[in-house]
């Protein structure tokens, strides 16, 4: 199993030079099926290693380039009349696919956003009377620009909530963003090749929801999730100040999904502290609410993350 991940990794290195942290981010949200949202500024090769999962995997893929005039027929089709027969057809939309990179994602306004909504937690679209399941699997990976404040529209919490994952993608080291320059400026990139059959993506996922976590493991991540609400009880008071509200129950179920794929990415058959640890920030930071005072102090939801980490303790 491990060698099919090394081959998914290799492939996307033809044209993504570092960034291990969204790679492996994304291919988490493949083996979990759970929607992943990645935030950072523009050219630090999101959108190409959205991509170039989906060639690697020979999955389908389809990208929406959001904007503030976006109408969700754009994304999930409309029923076109007919003149010839006199009747209506479905005319699907981009959204009829297996990855759906959504672009800039806070740009779109309301009605985009709860269109996309609907199909990322049922799965399926609703085109006038009929429904459609979507082929699995379907993940949503949307891209946001943090500098960006004009056209912005925040994204509202219920659909924050349904982002398995927030990744923050940071710039390349300097040897990195050699290799990156002189492979563009000379063309040297290769050409990406499927490494995965369909079926070898399932039996990576059966395999991903037979890691071991024991038990104690397990009441580790649902004090994480508890003090996140009810800090007082680990000691950290001030949690209430700061925090409107904390992680919802989805957390708790992610986590469990999220952290056995992180040990299997690490070639491991248990869940360790350690591993929830790695994935803590990503899991949590969109999802829990700031008070206006803790935006007030330029108090971060990441560094409330880490003093719950410092606080609850490790099995």
């Amino acid at each position: 199993m491990n060698t099919m991940i090394n081959q998914i990794r290799s492939e996307v290195a033809k044209v993504v030079v570092g960034q291990e942290k969204m790679i492996d981010g994304l291919l988490i949200g493949l083996l979990c099926e759970g929607h992943i949202l990645i935030e950072g500024i523009p050219g630090l090769a999101k959108t190409t290693t959205v991509k170039a999962l989906s060639q690697t995997l020979g999955l389908g893929f389809k990208r929406v380039q959001f904007t503030p005039d976006l109408l969700p027929s754009d994304i999930l089709g409309a029923e076109v009349y007919d003149p010839k027969s006199n009747t209506f057809r479905i005319k699907q939309g981009p959204i009829f696919t297996n990855l759906l990179l959504a672009d800039e994602i806070n740009r779109a306004p309301a009605k985009v956003q709860s269109a996309l909504l609907e199909v990322m937690a049922e799965r399926q679209v609703t085109l006038g009377e009929e429904s459609f399941r979507l082929p699995p699997p379907f993940l949503v990976m949307a891209t946001q620009n943090p500098i960006e404040q004009e056209g912005v529209y925040p994204l509202p919490e219920a659909q924050l909530d349904r982002f398995m994952l927030k990744i923050k993608v940071g710039y390349n080291t300097p040897e990195e963003e050699l290799s990156i320059a002189r492979r563009v400026a000379s063309g040297m990139n290769e050409a990406i090749r499927a490494v995965l059959e369909p079926q070898a993506l399932v039996d990576l996922k059966e395999a991903v929801k037979k890691v071991h976590i024991d038990e104690p493991v397990e009441r580790y991540m649902i004090d994480l999730i508890t003090a996140s609400r009810e800090g007082e009880k680990f000691g950290l008071p001030e949690l209430g100040r700061y925090l409107q509200f904390g992680a919802s129950p989805r957390v708790s179920i992610d986590m469990f999904k999220a952290v056995r794929a992180v040990a299997f990415l690490k070639g491991k058959e248990f869940v360790t502290p350690s591993d929830i640890a790695s994935i803590a920030k990503e899991l949590m930071r969109h999802r829990l609410v700031l008070s206006y005072e803790a935006e007030a102090e330029g108090i971060t939801t990441d560094e409330l993350i880490e003093k719950i980490l410092k606080a609850v303790p490790i099995p």
